[in-house]
């Protein structure tokens, strides 16, 4: 049982250190649940625009109807560019790949025409026109453009030219890039003519929305920059990508290689993922981004328009295929997520997991499991579902409020499901370690109650009340008399202390369970216990007293096996001697102590004169003290009045007996006599007669020779009145100044 409790409190916290190691491993389904919760921020609070200087010069519907199918001849395209340029254009870049010559180029269309003479002289004369590619070559070269190139798998294409350069610090960045083989380029001379040269790969999450954007690509063992990254450095006049990664200046990583996290060109430095990677956050569908393409052509064009923008040529016509899904649209243009990447980086609007966010996250799930773990087995199911669902709250605000305020990415989803599954771990757990100590409790149980007690409860668990209730019940404190000095025989053996205590307490607490006690606690070498409650028990006060009655005798028999055990082993022996307190009252009994820790106990008054009464019996020389109103419950035991007494702590006076024995010893004459000439002692004294008191005295000394103490008590009394005769209001009620 011992080692199936330890395997199963074992249990649950491996599953969260499995869960935390889980985290770092980014399993596809929890990273997928993440970007699910990143595209609900998104679309509840979408990025809201401000107006950047870049605008899409857009093969619209309208403009391919308008001015025809694409691709169109490259003179159209070097016509656009000079209009755009002339209008004050900052850059164009083209989100286009001008791959094939120009089919409508005189080279390139006159080998389709037939031989026939009516041609030829046609070839002759076109053989003066100018190659369409080549004047848009040279228009291009005249301008600030950024061409583009798609990488592909497989091995084809040329490798694209690079026009800038890299510079990196920490760790080298080609490893964190995905690598690719294949390129699909623009013509070479079109391809040399621009100022930039840029990939624009859009790669999309697993599930096909396109959430983050590469800032640089590789391919084989050259890096690129990305169509948005080359636009800026462009449009800045710079050379150089300056790339930062784990491992750099002021970058800490502690040792572990996380990639890449900054990328700097000009005066922009972008924070990205570890792949190089820009988060966008998306504006909701903006008219005011798209220029059509037909309108550069129109006589009214405004230049206002275009003038200082970085201009992208792209498409949104659906004909055209270069759709991309988005979180705030399924339908996106590929051109427009290239725009909103370029507009975040010039406004510097980012939003971005920070390299502390995995850490973070498997903090909070350590924290918040562990507690769970710890409180499920003290506070239940219920409660820790509470916290649990307070844990998955809090974490849901806190990246909420970190999306929107902080414009952090951190993760709500996998805590919160780790924390689920703890839970239900945790919960199932203690399931199955409660059924299996379903008896190991009962058990427990009957060291407390006595088996009838537990048989009852098991049977019927609503006579358990749990809270508070007043019930009239009779308690029992019990105490070792001179414990100092059996103590100070046991100096520097205190396992030979502890194994006395015990062997002392396991008969007191069988005599008390025996007569259907319940045991509240042990105090040391002290014991309290009570009746008539958490059952009914209509002869409590009977039971308790009978207890009592029956610790003695196992009291005797213990102490001839401990003395023939020591003068065996030729140690010294003290006999061990108790005192008992009983009080019978109304008392408030239940769950008593705190909201982390409760015992099922009782207060009241009563308990407080039952341990008084205990500490009596040590004053008078008796070994069980009773109160007034458990002696008025047992007429059938031998029981005689001990005094009116004021005990510590009270000012009103109570009457208190001495229990010398049970029903045989009631009946005996030598009681009976006894009884009698004590009541008459008493009589005596408290009518001030106190030399007939004190020859009463004399007569019971002699009828019972086990009260001595008693009767050297009141004989000292006596003495005194007789000397000094009490004052006339002296109502012979003694007023305890010790417990």
């Amino acid at each position: 049982m011992m080692r199936l409790k330890r395997s199963l409190h074992l249990l649950v916290p491996l599953v969260m250190l499995a869960l935390a190691l889980v985290g770092r491993t980014s399993v596809p389904a929890f990273e997928e649940a993440q970007l699910k919760v990143f595209d609900v921020f998104q679309r509840l609070h979408p990025r809201a625009y401000e107006a950047a200087p870049v605008k899409i010069i857009d093969l619209d519907d309208e403009t391919l109807s308008r001015k025809g199918q694409w691709p169109w001849p490259r003179t159209y395209m070097a016509d656009l560019l000079a209009r755009l340029f002339n209008a004050g254009a900052a850059a164009v870049v083209f989100d286009v790949v001008f791959a094939e010559p120009d089919r409508t180029s005189p080279k390139q269309i006159l080998p389709l025409w037939p031989e026939i003479p009516a041609t030829e002289a046609l070839r002759q004369a076109t053989d003066q026109l100018p190659d369409h590619d080549a004047v848009f070559a040279e228009v291009i070269a005249q301008v600030p453009v950024v061409t583009g190139f798609v990488l592909t798998d497989g091995e084809i294409g040329q490798a694209p030219e690079l026009k800038g350069s890299f510079a990196f610090a920490g760790d080298d960045p080609l490893a964190y890039l995905p690598r690719y083989s294949g390129t699909v380029t623009s013509l070479p001379a079109l391809e040399a003519a621009a100022t930039g040269n840029g990939s624009f790969n859009l790669i999309p999450e697993a599930d096909g929305i396109i959430r983050r954007v590469p800032l640089l690509v590789r391919r084989n063992e050259q890096m690129y920059p990305s169509l948005a990254l080359e636009a800026l450095r462009v449009v800045q006049g710079a050379r150089t990508f300056v790339i930062k990664s784990s491992g750099a200046n002021q970058e800490a990583a502690f040792g572990a290689h996380t990639g890449i996290n900054h990328i700097k060109v000009g005066r922009i430095e972008v924070p990205t993922d570890s792949f190089g990677r820009l988060w966008v956050h998306f504006t909701e569908y903006r008219p005011e981004r798209y220029i059509p393409a037909w309108q550069v052509f129109a006589d009214d064009f405004d230049p206002a328009l275009v003038e200082g923008q970085i201009l992208l040529l792209g498409t949104s016509a659906a004909g055209l295929k270069d759709l991309r899904s988005t979180p705030l649209n399924p339908a996106s243009s590929g051109v427009e997520v290239h725009a909103q990447a370029i507009e975040q980086m010039l406004i510097e609007y980012y939003i971005e997991r920070p390299d502390w966010a995995d850490g973070a996250e498997i903090v909070y799930l350590l924290v918040l499991g562990g507690g769970l773990i710890l409180l499920l087995r003290r506070f239940g199911a219920l409660t820790c579902a509470l916290l649990g669902a307070g844990g998955i709250g809090t974490a849901i605000a806190a990246s909420w409020y970190s999306f929107t305020e902080l414009r952090w990415l951190l993760d709500p989803v996998f805590p919160s499901l780790a924390v689920l599954l703890i839970y239900l771990a945790g919960s199932l757990i203690n399931y199955l370690r409660s059924e299996a100590e379903r008896r190991q409790v009962r058990g427990a149980f009957s060291r407390y109650m006595s088996p009838d007690l537990v048989k009852q409860l098991a049977a019927d668990p609503s006579k358990l009340v749990l809270g508070g209730e007043m019930r009239t019940m009779t308690l029992l404190f019990s105490d070792i008399r001179g414990f100092t000095t059996i103590s100070e025989m046991f100096k520097g053996d205190p396992k030979g202390l502890t194994g006395l205590i015990n062997r002392f307490l396991t008969p007191m607490t069988d005599m008390i369970l025996s007569q259907r006690g319940t045991i509240d606690k042990y105090m040391g070498d002290a014991i309290m216990a009570f009746w008539n409650a958490p059952l009914d028990d209509p002869d409590h006060a009977r039971n308790g007293c009978r207890a009592a009655l029956n610790m003695f005798g196992a009291l005797e028999s213990l102490n001839a096996t401990i003395k023939a055990e020591r003068e065996a082993a030729g140690l010294s022996y003290y006999p061990l001697n108790i005192g008992i307190g009983l009080n019978t009252g109304e008392c408030c009994v239940g769950n008593m102590g705190s909201n982390q820790r409760f015992d099922y106990s009782v207060l009241g008054d009563p308990v407080n004169l039952a341990s008084r009464l205990e500490g009596q019996s040590k004053n008078y020389g008796v070994g069980i003290v009773i109160g007034e109103e458990t002696f008025k419950r047992v007429p059938e035991l031998a029981a005689i009045e001990l005094d009116l007494i004021a005990v510590k702590g009270k000012r009103e006076g109570v009457h208190i007996f001495a229990l010398l024995g049970d029903e045989q010893m009631r009946a005996s004459n030598r009681f009976t006599v006894l009884a009698a000439r004590h009541g008459d002692m008493l009589a005596a004294y408290r009518g001030r007669e106190f030399a007939k008191a004190r020859e009463l005295v004399k007569e019971c000394r002699a009828l019972d020779g086990t009260l001595t103490t008693l009767y050297d008590l009141y004989d000292e009394r006596v003495e005194t009145y007789l000397a000094d005769p009490p004052p006339p209001d002296w109502d012979g009620v003694f007023v305890a100044t010790s417990k």
